[in-house]
């Protein structure tokens, strides 16, 4: 730990991350004025230092360097030493790992460390983790840094020549991004399917070799192509094949928390056996939403098992009293990796009656070699059906004596010291949540699902929603920071999916008032497409335009959906104009590199193939009915809005569409609407017609 006499500026952040290092003898300054006049008074160049709470790397380093008064020395001398947490501060973290790719000709991460020139915040120099002893094929941080500092000193001007180059090269767009004329076509959402299908690993899931990432916009996509062609009468099964495999395998590797629910943030192997032990809010809640609509498809019980699990674990786990949802568990536990979530056979042995221990045994591989650091990480062996024969009973037995195993490893486990939680609240994230947790809530019928969901958005309503904007980040009782792109988009993406699910006044309107937001303060008006950060926020070196998924999918991409969907829901050409640009000036990526650009490719088929939008309404109890019909079939371009007599004023072309003393459905597709339907029977005749069926 490091030694508490020591306090710098940190102390007073809201962060948690940046409170770990509010004791280190480094003179850490967060971002802000104070830090880069300090820098340019002094000419001293800036480290700045880039990470977030759950990142087992970012604490190696802290521990090695940032809390060695030698290093600290070094740091204090020669630099102004800023720290960010990245999950607060997402526009810093996306120019400066745009900075380091540039000037490394590859991809950072975190702990990102990057050297800027004091007056213009320009990076000259950058790396990720640095060792406190030369290893690994890097040199000593502490030796790094007096070398970094001489060259600054010494060759400034060159630093400065370098940097014009580097500064020219993240402002600009790539030359024929944005560029008018482009003609919008299904050709991408092919070659994302073609090229998935040819990184697929068939016996493991996943795409490519390890490390390997779930990365549900791919899943998502193969999903929809294989019962989108299912419906059309001839399945895509490679497409399937890819997109159930991977989702059976995560759910039965080590990626998943077979004891408590949930999905560690990556396999570091290619078999999802060994995580890296992270669990973050924006994993789990893209996850909830995919298991939930692959169950609705599929009725494969694994993935309602994942859903029910994950989702109860959220709410116990990861809910504030408050309502909104926290951020992360970190990977570590008493200063290692992983030691929270591991066991050896010894130890489960005394905790299980023999019978619960040779199923328990069987099922999750403790009768194999150990997989991590001598202790075995739980993750699905044999199936049930194998260890059932094998010890001579019944199946509903073993299940019986798995779930009783389980459920003492659950509170032998909850005794330990377990990993530390982030619980700042991020609005985007949140966003993220309450969809997953709408989706749950509606394809497993689970309302304390639903009910989380609401308490989520209302929390955010409340204490983040300020005179029409958003607010980032809340901690400990303070909302602050300018709310960004994603914020934006990704809650506006969950209020859509929760509104599905029941009618609350005021929700269109606030989703209405978060678009209009996107369109007046974030998009190009010039080029097309949505900026990161809007149009009064602070002047950084660079604006980004995200087009490619990260952790989190590309919030163009989800901006251009949930603009394409409210559009066509209240007939407002402004929006619909707005997604079409944002697609129009990713074209020349889409068409070269679509499979880093899944949540784009989501919209582009949304733009190509127009969803359902169907309105009931009527009186409250008949139309309950109605809605729950609409919602049961996998259709995932289907947007149904139940709206009660007694609702509101309505915004746009709903405003026409009068309650009616009896049930009424009105169906429209793109600009196109079939006349009112009055009978559950036509509904259903409707809907049948046009609907994806479960394949199963």
């Amino acid at each position: 730990m490091p030694d508490k006499i020591h306090t710098n500026r940190l102390s007073h952040a809201t962060s948690p991350y940046l409170l770990q290092h509010a004791h280190n003898p480094v003179d850490w300054y967060p971002w802000g004025e104070e830090a880069l006049a300090k820098a340019r008074a002094g000419n001293k160049p800036i480290l700045l230092s880039i990470g977030y709470s759950a990142c087992h790397w970012c604490h190696v380093m802290a521990h090695e360097s940032f809390e060695d008064e030698a290093t600290a020395q070094v740091m204090n001398e020669r630099f102004v030493n800023i720290k960010v947490d990245r999950e607060e501060r997402p526009d810093l973290d996306k120019i400066y790992q745009a900075a380091y790719q540039l000037l490394n000709g590859r991809g950072g991460g975190w702990p990102l460390t990057m050297f800027l020139t004091p007056d213009d915040q320009a990076p000259f120099l950058g790396g990720t983790y640095f060792p406190k002893e030369p290893r690994y094929g890097m040199p000593a941080f502490k030796e790094l840094l007096s070398g970094i500092s001489s060259y600054y000193r010494d060759h400034e001007a060159e630093v400065r020549q370098q940097n014009i180059a580097l500064l020219k090269a993240l402002q600009a767009e790539p030359s024929n991004q944005g560029k008018s004329g482009y003609t919008l076509n299904s050709t991408p959402l092919q070659e994302v399917r073609d090229q998935l299908v040819a990184s697929f690993d068939p016996v493991h899931g996943g795409f490519g070799a390890a490390p390997k990432f779930p990365h549900p916009t791919h899943i998502e996509r193969l999903l929809r192509r294989w019962a989108q062609t299912g419906a059309d009468g001839e399945p895509d099964r490679e497409a399937g094949a890819a997109a159930m495999v991977t989702l059976r395998q995560m759910a039965l590797g080590g990626i998943y928390d077979h004891l408590d629910g949930g999905f560690y943030r990556y396999s570091v192997d290619a078999h999802w056996m060994i995580p890296h032990f992270e669990k973050m809010l924006y994993d789990n809640g893209s996850l909830l939403s995919l298991y939930s609509e692959a169950w609705q498809a599929t009725g494969e019980p694994l993935f309602k098992q994942v859903v029910e699990e994950t989702a109860v674990w959220v709410i116990r786990e990861m809910q504030a009293p408050e309502g909104g949802y926290y951020s992360s568990l970190d990977a570590d536990s008493e200063g290692e990796e992983g030691k929270f979530y591991t066991w050896t056979p010894t130890a489960v042995r005394t905790l299980l009656d023999p019978a619960e221990y040779q199923v328990f045994a069987a099922h999750f591989g403790l009768e194999r070699e150990a997989n991590f650091e001598g202790h075995w990480h739980l993750y699905v062996a044999d199936d049930m059906g194998t260890v059932a024969r094998r010890a001579g009973i019944e199946p509903d037995r073993a299940r019986d004596l798995l779930q009783s195993a389980c459920h003492k490893l659950y509170l032998e486990r909850s005794q330990r010291i377990g990993p530390g939680r982030d619980e700042k609240i991020l609005t985007a994230w949140n966003g993220l949540m309450i969809k997953g947790m709408a989706s749950a809530g509606r394809y497993l019928e689970r309302q304390d699902f639903v009910t989380s969901a609401e308490q989520a958005l209302d929390f955010i309503r409340h204490r983040l929603w300020r005179d029409g904007r958003l607010l980032a980040v809340y901690t400990d009782g303070k909302a602050h920071l300018a709310g960004y792109l994603d914020d934006y988009a990704l809650l506006l993406d969950g209020i859509l999916e929760l509104l599905q699910l029941r009618w609350r006044d005021g929700e269109l309107d606030f989703a209405i008032a978060l678009a209009e937001v996107l369109l007046h303060h974030f998009q190009d008006s010039r080029n097309g497409g949505f900026y990161f950060t809007a149009d009064d926020h602070e002047k950084l070196i660079q604006r980004p335009k995200p087009v490619y998924d990260e952790a989190l999918p590309a919030g163009n991409g989800i901006a251009a959906r949930v603009l394409l969907k409210l559009g066509h829901l209240l007939g407002s050409m402004p929006y619909l104009a707005a997604a079409e640009r944002a697609l129009k000036w990713a074209w020349p990526t889409l068409e070269q590199i679509p499979t880093a650009c899944g949540a784009l490719a989501l919209a582009l088929e949304e733009y190509y193939r127009p969803g359902q939008i169907i309105i009931l309404q009527g009186p409250e109890d008949a139309i309950e009915s109605w809605r729950t019909r609409c919602l049961q079939a996998y259709a995932p371009g289907r947007f149904t809005l139940a709206i009660p007599p007694t609702a509101g004023p309505l915004p746009g072309i709903l405003a026409a569409r009068a309650a009616q003393p009896i049930p009424v459905a009105y169906l429209c597709s793109g600009n196109s609407c079939s006349p009112p339907v009055t009978s559950l029977e036509d509904l259903e005749a409707a809907l049948s017609a046009t609907e994806i069926r479960p394949l199963r």
